[in-house]
């Protein structure tokens, strides 16, 4: 039986940036498998394990809360998103119960499926940053998203994140408390930026 007193899991999907490289609006509003981008991936969270899911809007906030159905996940406005991720990032962590883990994932990654939140889940160790990673094509192991905070390191993590860096300057000074978790098998991890990339929407 599980200890119940281990902490929880809560998803942070960041879905505030205007997709302007992409030229189609706010990423989270893309058309996929029927549904919007932002709606398949905060499912992906919940069903893969992570008990609750905030997600960060920003721009055109109040068009994606009427055009998206996020009735079962916990929806925030970061005013200033257009500062960067960092701000998304620190929102977004706050907004999450304090008690909890956080897995931070991106609206851009199609790619995000059940199996790689819960392989993420099942990983975790105490103390530690559990990230999925990607092969490249010199098959070598690429750091990727989503990636699960301890709840030990969220507030250094959350502190950090600046600009448009989000964990990464968090993550580049704490190398040694990285484990990857490949998920390769799942996606590609790749990130749907521009025009050349709509493919990854299937």
């Amino acid at each position: 039986m599980a200890d119940s007193r281990e902490p929880r899991t809560t998803a942070v999907l960041l879905a505030a940036g205007a997709g302007t490289r992409l030229g189609r609006g706010p990423k989270a509003l893309l058309p996929f498998r029927g549904r919007t981008l932002v709606e398949v991936l905060a499912g992906a969270l919940l069903d893969g394990g992570c008990r609750e899911v905030v997600v960060v809007l920003g721009a055109e906030a109040a068009r994606v809360r009427t055009s998206a159905d996020l009735a079962p996940y916990t929806v925030i406005d970061n005013p200033d998103w257009q500062g960067g991720m960092g701000s998304s990032f620190r929102s977004g962590v706050a907004a999450a119960p304090a008690g909890d883990h956080v897995l931070v994932a991106l609206v851009d990654q199609p790619g995000l499926t059940p199996e790689t939140v819960a392989r993420l889940l099942a990983a975790h160790r105490t103390g530690r940053v559990t990230a999925a990673a990607y092969r490249g094509p010199d098959g070598s192991l690429r750091r990727g998203h989503p990636l699960l905070l301890d709840v030990s390191l969220r507030a250094d993590a959350s502190g950090s994140a600046t600009g448009d860096a989000g964990a990464r300057l968090f993550l580049q000074s704490h190398l040694d408390l990285i484990d990857l978790v490949d998920c390769s098998d799942q996606s590609t991890g790749a990130d749907l930026d521009t025009p050349d990339q709509l493919h990854l929407l299937g």
